[in-house]
Order: C-alpha cells, then structure tokens, then sequence
C-alpha cells in the first residue's frame, strides 16, 4: 500500500466516526462490555478521531518522516482504560509504512475491532497490514501499553527487540488563584472526562496557601452527573469511608473528595492537592517527578510545555505518550532492519 492509499481510507473511516450517533448499537454494545465507557465518553472519543483523521491533519503529522517501502510486523499490546485509547499507536505503525500484529485489550474490543473491520471494509488491502492476535510471537519490534505492574512483563518478554514499553503515568495542574469561571470549568474536563482514568487526566493539583475551594466545587457541578455511575460512586464511598475513620482531613463535594498528599498519582474519585508559597517552588519539583508525568496543565502560558486548561484530552497527533516518538520510533526500527 502506498502512504496516500492509507491516509485517505483513514480519513473515510474518520467520516464514518463521524456520522454515529449516541443511538447507534455500537454505542450500547461499547458500554456493555465496558461499564466506564458511558455514551457521552464514547461520544466524545469518536469526534476527536473524525476530527483528526483528514488528509490535511495527517499529512502535517507524517510529514517529517518516511514511508517504508518494506513493511515490518509491528506487535501492539493496547490498554483499555478509555476508549480507542490503542489507535493512536496502530496509526503509527500504518502511517510508517509497516504491519500491525495487535493484541486488544478486552476492555476495549468493541470499539477497537469496529476501527479495523472498518478500514479492512474501506480497503481490503488493510487485510495483510492489521492482524488481530492474542499471540505476538516474532514480531520484528513492539509497542506495549500497561501499568507498572504489567510492564515488568512486557520489559521480559520483548526485551530481545525493539520496544516502547509505557507504565503508569499521572498529569499535575497548577492553579494561581486567578483563574476565572471558565478556567476551572475547563480543568473539570481535565479531572473528570473519562472519569479520571486516563494517563492526561490530572489526579494532582498545585495551589497556593490558603486557597479556597469553594469555587473550585462550583466550577465541578456539571460532572455532577458521575455519582449515578455505579462503579464510580462505589470508588467514592469507599474513600470517604477510609478517609472518616482515620479522621484524614479532607474536602468533599458529594462526588469528589480532596485530599493533600505529597504523591502525584490519586485513587479514582480522590484528588490530591499541595499547597506551595512559590511557584518556582512546584517547577522544580515536577522537573524531578518528571519520569511520572504525562502533561502538565496551567490556565497561564508561563511554561511552553505547559498546556492550558481544557485541552488535555484533545492532544495533537503528535503529543505522543510518555514523550516518546512513536513514529521515530519505528522509522529507526526500519533503518536498522
């Protein structure tokens, strides 16, 4: 397949995302296999993907790399914690000009088969280019995605080839107190979009002493909506339960409990927070924590690799995970080859 082959039967399938509807079956049969993919998320996912695969999107993506024109078997392990969270990578190994041999997570099977049987139906050449396995033996170079713990697995097993082996990664926010309404509706995205599950969602936030978090609660009202989901509000209850019988001071707003905690990653529906009296102070140490960072987000651009409140689950093609260029990655892969 050439590269303008593939790019424009990405972009048909990215018209096709576009035209489902939150009543479409596949919406329902998304959430039946996964509880935390409710529709609104699952929504919210399709549009970013129709938005992104263009012609004029994907060209400005690859045009600093090249195309092979001698195609290697690429393993991809996807994780499942938010939907089409694993597409990203398997458009990486397409767009380079390679083969994908992809283990789907089963938490996120539905949507990720969808995607595939899609573009084998756009074009049937796509039939020899994506291989779904649950077996991913002698591939020429790997790409996993997991926790910490997982990852121990995956350092083991495909240690003899070349690999992006991704861990758990968690995203901070810095607030000044001079954020206005829209500022912190705009960080409740940040918090709250896919629940909180994924790596660029923030589970930590800076502010300065005294800060008052009664605004901070007003701003989070429109995710009011959470406490209904079962799984969520569970994780909640629990907290709230650990948090009274160990008089753990704490802030509550009914669905979200706050807590200050020097650590960076949260349990789900817990925010940590750390007071700071200079925000010189909170750069240097999350320059030291960089290794379990994904993003940092600010209402201010006062750091260029800072981004602002809003935009931490519309990333650009190329705000790649943990830093690492997924298409250098396999452009090096196939020069070596």
């Amino acid at each position: 397949m050439k590269k303008i082959e593939i790019i424009s039967s990405l972009e048909n399938l990215g018209n096709m995302l576009g035209k489902i509807i939150e009543s479409d079956e596949l919406i329902s049969k998304t959430q039946i296999e996964n509880q935390w993919f409710v529709p609104d998320f699952t929504m919210q996912t399709l549009k970013y993907w129709s938005e992104k695969l263009t012609i004029k999107e994907l060209d400005l993506f690859t045009e600093s790399y090249f195309f092979s024109d001698k195609p290697l078997d690429i393993g991809i392990v996807t994780a499942g914690n938010i939907p089409l969270v694993g597409f990203h990578d398997l458009l990486c190994v397409l767009l380079s000009g390679n083969n994908a041999i992809i283990k789907i997570s089963s938490s996120d099977s539905v949507l990720m088969n969808f995607v595939i049987n899609r573009l084998i139906e756009i074009n049937s050449k796509f039939k020899n280019r994506i291989i779904v396995s649950d077996k991913l033996n002698d591939c020429d170079a790997y790409i996993a995605t997991g926790s910490n713990n997982t990852s121990r697995y995956f350092e083991y097993y495909f240690s003899h080839k070349p690999n992006i082996i991704r861990k758990n990664r968690n995203s901070l926010a810095i607030l000044t107190g001079n954020e206005n309404n829209r500022d912190l509706q705009n960080l409740s995205d940040d918090i709250f979009c896919f629940f909180g599950l994924g790596c660029r969602n923030v589970s930590k936030i800076f502010v300065p002493k005294n800060y008052n978090f009664d605004r901070l609660f007003r701003n989070f009202e429109k995710y009011r909506f959470i406490e209904n989901h079962n799984k969520f509000i569970n994780n909640y209850t629990y907290h709230k339960a650990i948090f009274l019988m160990n008089n753990t001071k704490h802030f509550d707003n009914g669905f979200l409990l706050l807590k200050e905690d020097q650590k960076i990653q949260s349990p789900l529906s817990v925010l940590y927070y750390s007071y700071y009296d200079n925000i010189i102070e909170v750069d240097k140490c999350i320059e030291s924590s960089f290794d379990d960072i994904q993003i940092v987000l600010a209402a201010e651009n006062r750091n260029k690799n800072y981004i602002r409140f809003g935009n931490s689950q519309i990333p650009e093609l190329c705000d790649y995970a943990d830093n690492i260029d997924t298409m250098k990655f396999l452009n090096n892969t196939n020069t070596l080859k």
